[in-house]
């Protein structure tokens, strides 16, 4: 019986980071959206096969932005070219310099040429959905500017993607903003495909130069942003703004989140971590009990209090089907598999094949 208290106690860890998942509220009409002001800036290499969902979601908002910069990162296909037929300005990127990264030499050389008072970064692989600009941007004015950071809502597809169930929620936790305490608890960390941020704050910062070595540049700039009390809000993007992650393959996707996520964790908040931790050990401890305690009704009710949890959870993050929760053992021992392999190759200092560069795991 202590071990079936210990477990429900560790359970609980994951409402304690995760039980308050806010979403954009609705684009009222006496809000005006300031799109005047912004400048879209999107870094692409290889994205010839992503990026046009993204600016025909952009083409069919209610609101237009200033401008749309997309900088090509030295793309080996169509990524230009498409960009130019969607009305995109084509910015093509210099050589990369010593020391930094593809995308964050990318997203500073969008900044340099936007023209706006607002930026907003965003990853090639995402898209908003209908009226979702317009929300975002009276969101970002009722949190009193700053910067706003949204979690792309997962639109899964194939079944290898499902896998990924763990990963979009630790890296949610792993920001500490969608803890119970909500926005009373200053983010650690924003979410790295969407940032809309005031050029003011921008500066202050020293933009991407600030974090130019860095794979998970949003984790280490929301620390500068932070010591200058720059104010952070992140939100889900459901009904808002999507994505589809890794849509080429399983391999794909092992060395998507082998390349950071090691260093995610690193940043993470120690009692946010700690408690992570605990969830995910409640949720293994439960096959245990199945296994081996007796008293398989207890554990049996207890493991469909975990999947009640885990199945509410995945759906304010993404499109998982139902069968990935009642089976989430295997996509959380997924996790565990690609998070060790991400720790050994960062502490070896090996490199991963990432669009056509050798990256080392950060």
């Amino acid at each position: 019986m202590s071990l079936l208290a210990v477990t429900l106690a560790l359970w609980l860890a994951g409402w304690i980071v995760l039980g308050r998942i806010r979403r954009c509220g609705p684009a009222e009409s006496n809000h005006p959206a300031a799109a005047e002001q912004l400048s879209i800036i999107i870094p692409a290499r290889n994205e010839e096969q992503n990026l046009p969902a993204l600016l025909r979601s952009l083409a069919a908002q209610l609101i237009h932005p200033r401008e749309i910069i997309v900088v090509d990162d030295a793309s080996s296909d169509r990524t230009a070219a498409l960009a130019q037929q969607n009305g995109a300005r084509v910015i093509a990127s210099q050589p990369l310099p010593e020391g930094w990264r593809g995308k964050t030499w990318a997203c500073h050389q969008g900044a340099q040429a936007a023209k706006g008072e607002l930026l907003l970064f965003l990853d090639a692989d995402t898209w908003f959905e209908a009226d979702g600009l317009r929300r975002v941007l009276v969101e970002f004015k009722q949190a009193g500017g700053g910067v706003l950071s949204i979690a792309p809502h997962h639109k899964v597809k194939a079944p290898y993607e499902q896998l990924s169930a763990f990963f979009n929620l630790v890296m949610l936790a792993g920001t500490g903003a969608f803890t119970l305490r909500g926005d009373h608890l200053a983010p650690r960390g924003l979410l790295g495909q969407f940032m809309l941020i005031e050029r003011s704050a921008y500066q202050r910062v020293g933009g991407h130069e600030a974090v130019k070595g860095r794979i998970l540049e949003n984790f280490w700039l929301a620390e500068q942003l932070r010591s200058l009390d720059v104010p952070l809000r992140c939100r889900s993007g459901r009904g808002v703004f999507a994505f589809r992650m890794y849509p080429t393959g399983w391999r794909e996707l092992v060395a998507g989140w082998t390349k950071g996520f090691a260093s995610g964790a690193s940043q993470t908040p120690l009692p946010i971590l700690l408690l992570v931790v605990a969830w995910m050990i409640g949720l293994m401890t439960v096959l245990l009990g199945l296994a081996f305690a007796g008293q398989p009704l207890f554990w049996l009710g207890v493991y469909a209090l975990c999947v009640a949890q885990v199945s509410w959870l995945l759906r304010r993050v993404g499109t998982f089907h139902w069968l990935t929760a009642v089976l989430y053992p295997v996509p959380l021992i997924f996790y565990f598999v690609v998070f060790t392999r991400s720790v050994l190759r960062r502490r070896d200092q090996q490199t991963v094949a990432w669009k056509g560069r050798r990256i080392r795991a950060d």
